[in-house]
């Protein structure tokens, strides 16, 4: 077994209001299934997928955090050790989209990463098959995301499968490269 095919696996979390669809990407990028059933998460609930990149296989473990604010303070141990932090909002909710700051500034307060200005994040606007009842315009959330050190920003939908895979093929792959320069 050569070091070169070395299995990793990064943990990535996702943080984000009530409702804006965390546990839906979850599971519409791990089980390829969606429901309209809204069911809140209790704490938190990991999935792992495994991906294939440059002949390595990652495997992606991705935390699903409730996103009400009682289960904020779910602790640095939940945080620790992250490679990737997704925030998700709702482009239907314009109040999601301001919450962002503080979901990040939370998550760099609890995780303490080496790297804070460096640190992987990634911005994933869902419900983008909602298009009518759009509050946060695509423009608004790419110059947040500038304001942020350039993070990568996503129109998904995981009601539609849109955009979703290739929203975490990318983390795994932003996460992997900052890795390697770690080391």
């Amino acid at each position: 077994m050569s070091g070169t095919r070395k299995k990793a696996l990064l943990k990535v979390i996702i943080l984000g209001d009530s409702g804006v669809g965390k546990t839906s990407l979850m599971n519409q990028y791990v089980n390829r299934r969606f429901s309209n059933q809204y069911k809140a998460t209790i704490g938190a609930d990991f999935l792992t997928r495994d991906v294939n990149i440059d002949d390595r296989t990652v495997t992606l473990q991705i935390w699903d955090t409730a996103g009400q604010e009682r289960f904020q303070s779910l602790g640095v141990a939940f945080y620790r050790g992250a490679d990737c932090c997704v925030l998700a909002f709702d482009v239907t909710n314009a109040a999601s989209f301001k919450s962002l700051d503080s979901w990040r500034d939370e998550f760099l307060i609890q995780a303490s990463p080496r790297d804070p200005d460096h640190f992987p994040f990634v911005l994933l606007g869902n419900k983008v098959d909602l298009e009518a009842q759009r509050a946060v315009s695509s423009k608004r959330a790419q110059s947040w995301c500038q304001t942020k050190g350039n993070i990568p920003y996503y129109e998904v939908s995981a009601k539609e499968a849109l955009n979703v895979e290739a929203a975490f093929l990318a983390i795994a792959r932003d996460a992997l490269a900052r890795e390697s320069q770690v080391r």
